[in-house]
């Protein structure tokens, strides 16, 4: 027999917290595999949460209603050592597609059994709540990996964590680097990893406020708990990232007279409406391609690529809060396959049926301020991005107009992007090359283009 800790996932990058609204299964109930266990709800998603492993529910950890920060243990499930392999998978090492990351190292957990690490240098959960698996910590220790060299590997198993194959595919590429460094005492700084040149980042410090009074005749309104997730969350990326905005103004009076001309056709066809938002979308993932570093995150001193182009989308919800789902792989869908993703995810998120796969995984954001009449706005980077752009209103306004026979001044639909980024990554040639192309692919729309 093993245990195996059931913890609460994570529900989206802004989301630190989930309340458990009811438990589907109770203690000495058996759990199959993927079988949901309980339901959890955030401000943003309602979702269930299923089990990675199958056996028996031991014992929960909280009640119904009670909050929990994400990557806590909600439940202790107990596995039978053959457990994995009922499912059909042989083991971990013959069969590792066929099996979840999860289960597979709970069966390695149960086969190890009494081999389990107790009090090592290895602790089970980190400060920032990152679980090791007792046969992930073993092979730690007798190979000297420290716990910072650990923390630095990329788990490719549940929620990220490190599996057994993580931690030898990474013996395999540190056997020519020079041997880890002793483990300081817990009260000296830990050492950097021989990953990384990058020095340990240090916790944040949280800035002080000055009091504020009520006076009389004040209202007193308590932030609900999205609201509070949102403005940490701001916080935290304007003390992360030094913030840069570029301005462009942009003609997209052809791509107003197109859709103009094409929207009550669209909407008979294809029985959803054409809005500006999944042009300006489709030519952002272009202009994405031109400039692929602006699809990138930072993490310490290293700059991490994206493969994919999902792009979000920042929603006013009725409440008036934010959320920003996701539109993954934007360039490879066309003008049509954007419409239908845009208006499917903003109706959901009004309705709040957003699922959490609906808002994770974004790596390049578009705020319409112009929704709201703005001309222009200063748009906050949503962690990890590194860059955001905000369309302003559209207003027709004189503008000189170069043509064969002399300039000419004519009225003409005009917007304003602006485009924040992080200047720790992106300079100013390249924040401002980027929204410049991005009019150009506007300003050069084909206003005779075909559904």
């Amino acid at each position: 027999m093993a245990d195996f800790e059931l913890v609460m996932p994570k529900m989206g990058e802004s989301v630190a917290e989930a309340t458990i609204t009811k438990w589907l299964k109770e203690e000495g109930e058996t759990i199959e595999l993927e079988e949901s266990v309980l339901e959890i709800a955030t401000d943003k998603v309602d979702s269930e949460v299923p089990a990675p492993v199958e056996g028996v529910l031991k014992k929960k950890l909280f009640s119904e209603d009670e909050v929990v920060q994400v990557g806590s243990a909600i439940a202790i499930i107990e596995i039978e050592g053959s457990a994995a392999s009922s499912n059909g998978a042989e083991t971990k090492e013959e069969k590792p597609a066929e099996a979840p990351a999860a289960a597979a190292e709970a069966e390695s957990i149960a086969a190890q059994g009494a081999a389990a690490v107790e009090g090592g240098k290895i602790p089970a959960r980190t400060e920032s709540g990152r679980f090791y698996s007792p046969l992930v910590r073993s092979i730690a220790e007798e190979e000297g990996v420290s716990l910072n060299e650990l923390n630095g590997i990329n788990g490719s198993g549940n929620e990220g964590r490190v599996t057994k194959s993580d931690v030898l595919s990474y013996l395999k590429t540190r056997g020519s680097a020079p041997a880890p460094q002793a483990e300081p005492a817990p009260s000296a700084q830990p050492a950097p990893s021989s990953r990384s040149a990058a020095p340990a980042k240090p916790a944040p410090s949280k800035m002080p406020t000055p009091p504020v009074d009520a006076r009389p005749g004040d209202e007193i309104i308590e932030m609900d708990r999205m609201r509070r997730i949102i403005a940490d969350n701001m916080v935290m990326s304007k003390h992360t990232s030094p913030h840069v905005t570029s301005f462009v103004e942009a003609d997209v009076t052809n791509i107003v007279m197109w859709r103009n001309k094409v929207k009550n056709e669209f909407l008979q066809r294809e029985g959803e409406k054409i809005t500006f938002t999944p042009i300006f979308i489709e030519a952002i993932a272009r202009t994405i391609r031109d400039f692929p570093m602006i699809n990138v995150s930072v993490d310490g001193h290293n700059i991490i690529k994206r493969k994919d182009i999902n792009i979000g989308m920042a929603t006013a919800l009725p409440s008036g809060n934010l959320i920003v789902p996701v539109i993954k792989n934007a360039d490879q869908l066309n003008l049509v396959g954007l419409t239908k993703k845009v208006n499917d995810l903003a109706r959901r998120a009004r309705e709040n049926k957003l699922g959490s796969d609906d808002i994770q995984h974004g790596t390049y954001t578009i705020s319409n301020v112009g929704s709201f009449g703005n001309v222009m706005g200063t748009p906050i980077i949503p962690q990890p991005q590194v860059a955001v752009m905000a369309v302003g209103s559209i207003r027709k306004k004189p503008v000189v107009v170069e043509t064969p026979q002399g300039d000419v001044i004519a009225v003409r639909h005009m917007m304003f992007l602006s485009h924040s980024y992080d200047h720790r990554v992106v300079d100013g040639a390249l924040g401002g090359m980027f929204v410049r192309k991005l009019a150009d692919y506007l300003e050069a729309f084909d206003p005779n283009r075909e559904l």
